[in-house]
């Protein structure tokens, strides 16, 4: 059974409010452009997710909200700031077949890393910019089987790479 994998860094946030609570920062209207063609990419792609699991934080969740998925989400202090370990143990509890997961640098990116068998050829996988995704899949019957090293990466993109943003 093949299970897929979205791994989303949230889009640009604002540092308008340099005294604000990281937790509770906002996107920027680039952050919220991207949002929205990054859902419309995944949508082009028929990549539907039926379970969404997000870092709490605002900018996690307004991304979320600008993809415009009809899905509703579990937001989780668990992947504010996570290491790739603490992803994975997250992913492992997911039940859907077609999982987005929506993180924060540097957890996402260590856990993208972690989690390919052979990484894509494109130069920001490394440093893995706002809104930065990759599309994997695994042959898995149920999340707690995933592990790293094992995912097929299918795609990955930056916003500033689709049209509008």
């Amino acid at each position: 059974m093949t299970q897929t994998l979205i791994l989303m860094r949230h889009a640009k946030s604002s540092w308008s409010n340099l005294g604000q609570v990281d937790h509770d920062r906002p996107l920027n209207p680039r952050g919220r452009r991207s949002a929205a063609v990054l859902g419309q990419w995944l949508e082009s792609k028929n990549l539907i997710p039926d379970e969404v699991i997000s870092s709490s934080s605002r900018r996690t969740q307004e991304t979320f909200e600008g993809l415009s998925f009809e899905v509703t989400p579990v937001y989780t202090r668990a992947l504010y700031h996570a290491d790739p370990a603490q992803m994975l143990k997250v992913l492992h509890g997911a039940h859907g077949s077609c999982v987005l997961l929506l993180g924060h640098n540097p957890g996402i990116a260590g856990f993208a890393k972690k989690l390919a068998a052979v990484p894509p050829h494109h130069d920001r996988f490394s440093d893995y910019p706002t809104g930065a995704t990759t599309v994997m899949t695994f042959e898995i019957d149920k999340w707690d089987n995933a592990q790293f090293g094992t995912g097929t990466v299918t795609d990955f993109v930056i916003p500033r790479e689709l049209a509008d943003t």
